[in-house]
């Protein structure tokens, strides 16, 4: 009903950065717990860490490497028992509210799933093979199943499990399967990380541009943040791209387009963007690939 003066979040994932940011802007004092060292789990640690420090420059303050081992509610707030993730003393962290966002799982209980034969696993997801679960005629899609936990997943799912129904070959890249974090800056994702294109064995070239050299960016006083698009080094395939700035959400998809055409990097550098616009960045990025960006 108002705004907490001391708002605590458990979990640095999408969902409590999210929220937390949002209670941050309207004046809360923030605090984030989080037992991994980092922010965020999955992300590239490049940008990761400028998100975090975006975060901390807006006024969160961030708990890393903590677990939280107890609490207790009282008409005064919130009272947590925290130590160190590696072990050490225990202390006190009082809040007026908490905010517990350590992760989702699926709703697949009391959906009498047992009366027709399908039997989740020991978290409550359902495997599938192409959406068909082990009943006949009973299908799955969306956050009871494996895969990002994301509603334009899920649609995509959707679409593919009725063209499969009636005879088509219904089908979903989940390679390019985008995520946004819609916090401001907003950070945005597809495809694979710098760290995950080394580990599966390729060979990979990274451009970056600061969002400093864009004009767009400038004149509306959010420069902070960065393109950095990831690509094979002996195709040119463009593998991935990561995207903190303003509108980061809506510029990541004409790299899924791209992605899904089997583009290079050289094909984004060779395209025209429109001049004064923040995806000025994508392109300048895809040019860092080769040659080196123009307004850098």
């Amino acid at each position: 009903p108002a705004v907490p003066k001391k708002l605590i979040v458990v979990g640095a994932g999408i969902i409590g950065l999210e929220l937390g940011s949002v209670w941050r802007r309207l004046g809360a004092e923030v605090t984030v717990v989080e037992f991994l060292d980092r922010i965020t789990p999955g992300m590239d640690t490049e940008v990761a860490t400028a998100f975090q420090r975006g975060l901390t420059k807006q006024g969160m303050t961030f708990r890393m490497g903590t677990k939280v081992t107890g609490a207790k509610t009282s008409k005064d707030g919130v009272e947590l028992t925290l130590e160190p993730a590696k072990g050490g003393d225990a202390e006190i962290l009082k809040g007026d509210v908490v905010l517990v966002a350590i992760g989702r799982r699926p709703y697949t209980e009391g959906l009498g799933l047992e009366t027709v034969g399908v039997t989740p696993d020991q978290r409550g997801f359902i495997a599938n093979d192409h959406f068909k679960t082990s009943a006949p005629g009973v299908w799955v899609i969306g956050d009871v199943t494996h895969g990002p936990m994301l509603a334009h997943k899920a649609e995509d799912e959707g679409m593919a499990v009725a063209e499969v129904i009636a005879g088509k070959h219904g089908h979903v890249n989940y390679s390019v399967i985008p995520g946004v974090i819609y916090t401001t800056p907003e950070v945005a994702t597809v495809g694979l990380t710098e760290a995950a294109a080394k580990e599966s064995g390729r060979k990979v070239k990274v451009g970056k541009f600061p969002l400093m050299g864009n004009a767009r960016a400038k004149a509306m006083l959010q420069p902070d943040g960065f393109v950095k698009l990831i690509a094979d080094a002996e195709t040119d395939r463009v593998l991935g791209c990561h995207i903190i700035g303003p509108g980061a959400g809506e510029m990541i998809h004409e790299i899924c387009v791209a992605m899904e055409f089997g583009a290079s990097a050289e094909d984004v550098a060779l395209t025209c963007h429109a001049h004064p616009t923040v995806s000025e960045a994508v392109r300048e990025a895809a040019l860092a690939c080769g040659d080196g960006a123009i307004h850098v």
